[in-house]
């Protein structure tokens, strides 16, 4: 005899449930063993297992103290910074007046650390010079000319007033002298303290190009918005900007000027670049007059570097500059208690559902049990691939989210086997009842999934950095409960339909449609009901009623017509 469609679809539909799942335990077994980076534990947050500590002071060009708006704003940033890879669970707050405290997960890595202290506000900078080779100096006629090392005798002195930022005449001869011997590898000042009416000498992170530069023409205020992306003709990667309305206007300002020196082969002053803590993080130059105030920087860019520079340019407008007054590992501010008093919170919180399942639905019980195993199965496997690849770690606030959410999952279950139960009810079989069932119990689920993750969405989004966590695994969980619902509960349902225990309605199974009390079997069909046992009177006449109950008004019209007829044929009898 050939299976029928519906356990076909059931097994095909386990099997992918197999496959997604030997699939995503081959993902983290890759982070592990290949790449060194992922773990079979999921990454700690800091109030479960401690992590660094670093203590910023802010300051000022003028050495007065921030004000707290400056504070929260530059610390809003530092987060941004943080967070720009991912989920990291890391705590940023203000103390005093002067300080902003970072707290990070586990050791934080040089790259981590760079990120935290970069805080130098960006700055828009026309390129004057660059180098081209060992101690030259490339001037307005594009020839290369050697100069000594600077001193005291040099004029500082500009030979006539700049017009712009862009002007020669802001090289003196000492400038010049001093970016000719300025040493990339041990620089004399520190660059990122010159005055923005200044012109600077400085060299991009690699310390293998040099740049002289003109004064600011803007900060990095004037950026809203910088995002990666790919050049729909071309399809290389590059940096799209969007600038607030006075960038805008200034902006134009500037590219019409840097363009114009383009077109007159004024090489390199077509040039402009970021200068990130004294550093170039990069020099385009101009190739057109851009007065939207979305210019796009394009250049030999891959994904990475890409949405690196877009982060630098996003996050780098720090209005405050900051020295580190000390970094130390801190421990965990909760511990190893309150880990384990939330793991025993969760352990119970399963042995009650596993518990009233059993009670409620008998050994129908065991397919919540299973199914719920699955989830957790899968949601820890995930937690782990996303401490790898986003840095997400797990904090007491998302394991509080992670305990809630079996609760959430039970309540799916429910609603498809009491939709079961209420077609059984109605005189269905058990295979038809399942398929019926799950047609009308999935949208009610989906409807309230939706809502579920609508809520943990603006919960993310709007709470603070403590709750985010709760907000994320109760996301996390809600799709994943949806998932195994399809992919798991429905098809095994429909498997267990068709055996001799669940199928034949065995007392014990969840589904004796006796027990539930189906006397609906069809359109004017009943159950009868048996009244020679005294002790059941009262349980026949609740069966009768819930029959009476799910008639409709023609089965009623129907039922009186025939025991009118009854009663006429009654009365004849009586009569002769």
């Amino acid at each position: 005899m050939a299976t029928s469609s519906p356990v076909r679809h059931a097994w095909r539909v386990l099997l992918g449930l197999v496959l997604v799942t030997g699939l995503l335990f081959g993902i983290n077994a890759l982070g592990v063993y290949v790449f060194k980076q992922s773990s079979w534990a999921p990454e700690l947050a800091l109030d479960l297992q401690g992590g660094t500590q670093i203590v910023l002071s802010a300051e000022t060009e003028d050495g007065a103290a921030p004000s707290s708006e400056q504070l929260d704003q530059a610390a809003a940033i530092i987060r941004q910074r943080v967070d720009a890879s991912g989920v990291a669970e890391a705590d940023i707050t203000t103390e005093g007046g002067r300080n902003i405290v970072v707290q990070i997960p586990g050791v934080a890595d040089q790259q981590t650390r760079e990120r935290i202290q970069s805080s130098a506000q960006l700055e828009f900078r026309p390129v004057l010079a660059t180098t081209a080779g060992a101690n030259t100096f490339v001037g307005e006629d594009g020839n290369e000319t050697a100069f000594p090392t600077p001193d005291d005798s040099l004029s500082d002195t500009p030979t006539a007033e700049p017009t712009d930022a862009s002007d020669l005449s802001w090289v003196t001869d000492r400038l010049a002298a001093e970016f000719q011997a300025y040493d990339c590898a041990n620089p004399e000042n520190d660059p990122s303290r010159a005055p923005q009416d200044k012109p600077l000498i400085a060299c991009d992170p690699t310390g293998q190009a040099k740049y002289l530069l003109g004064p600011t023409e803007l900060t990095g205020t004037a950026i809203t918005d910088a995002t990666a992306g790919r050049d729909p003709k071309s399809g290389a990667w590059l940096v799209q900007l969007t600038m607030n309305g006075d960038g805008t206007e200034a902006f134009g300002k500037v590219s019409t000027r840097l363009n114009q020196n383009r077109l007159d082969s004024l090489s390199p002053r077509d040039q402009f670049a970021f200068v990130l803590d004294g550093s170039v993080i990069s020099a385009p130059r101009m190739n057109g007059q851009i007065l939207d105030g979305r210019p796009s920087i394009s250049g030999d860019f891959t994904q990475e570097t890409a949405t690196t520079l877009a982060d630098q340019l996003k996050f780098g407008a720090l209005p405050l500059s900051f020295t580190v007054q000390s970094s130390d590992t801190i421990s965990a501010t909760l511990g190893t208690q309150q880990l384990q008093i939330g793991l025993i919170a969760g352990l119970i919180g399963l042995a009650l559902v596993a518990i009233y399942s059993l009670i409620v639905y008998r050994a129908l019980g065991s397919v919540i049990i299973a199914s719920i195993a699955v989830m957790a199965v899968l949601t820890y496997v995930i937690i782990c691939i996303l401490a790898w690849r986003l840095g997400f770690r797990l904090s007491l606030a998302g394991v509080a989210g992670l305990i809630v959410s079996i609760g959430f999952t039970a309540d799916s279950f429910i609603v498809y086997f009491e939709r079961i139960r209420d077609e059984l009810r109605d005189g269905k079989s058990i295979t038809s009842a399942v398929e019926d069932g799950w047609g009308r119990a999935k949208r009610t689920i989906y409807i309230s999934k939706s809502i579920n993750i609508l809520a943990a969405v603006v919960l993310y989004i709007l709470a603070d950095a403590t709750v985010k966590g709760f907000a994320f695994t109760l996301g996390l969980t809600t799709l994943i409960d949806v998932f195994i619902f399809v992919i798991f509960t429905h098809p095994v349902m429909q498997l267990l339909a068709r055996t001799k225990f669940f199928g034949g309605g065995h007392k014990l199974s969840g589904l004796d449609p006796e027990s539930l009390g189906a006397v609906y079997r069809s359109r004017s069909q009943f159950r009868q009901v048996s009244t020679t046992t005294a002790g059941r009177g009262a349980k026949n006449a609740r069966s009768r009623g819930e029959a009476d109950r799910r008639q409709t008004i023609a089965e009623r019209k129907r039922a009186e017509a025939l025991a009118g007829d009854r009663s006429t044929s009654t009365g004849s009898e009586g009569d002769a």
